[in-house]
């Protein structure tokens, strides 16, 4: 009741082309016909290319600074810190 489904239509087209073509001949066929649409599709591509070229390259934004945190200031430094490095610096070096 529901008419033919695809299967049902390719397998007795399959058959008629092996009783026409043969077996070792449809490989062959099956690869001229994908040459031949690969040939095509790459033409039409050309010619689209060539009625609509391809907008130029739009420079990218100037990147903004980010934003980071201030340097360390003296009063950022740790108390501990701050002495040695006072005691580093009254020390007498040896010349």
């Amino acid at each position: 009741m529901g008419g033919l489904a695809r299967w049902e239509i390719l397998i007795p087209l399959l058959l008629l082309a092996v009783f026409f073509f043969g077996a070792k001949r449809l490989p062959e066929m099956g690869a001229a016909v994908g040459k031949t649409i690969r040939e095509f599709q790459k033409s039409m591509r050309e010619v689209t290319d060539h009625i609509n070229p391809a907008p130029p390259a739009v420079p990218a934004p100037p990147a903004t600074p980010e934003l980071t945190a201030p340097a360390a200031t003296p009063a950022a430094v740790p108390a501990d810190a701050a002495a040695t490095t006072a005691k580093a610096e009254n020390t007498p070096t040896a010349s």
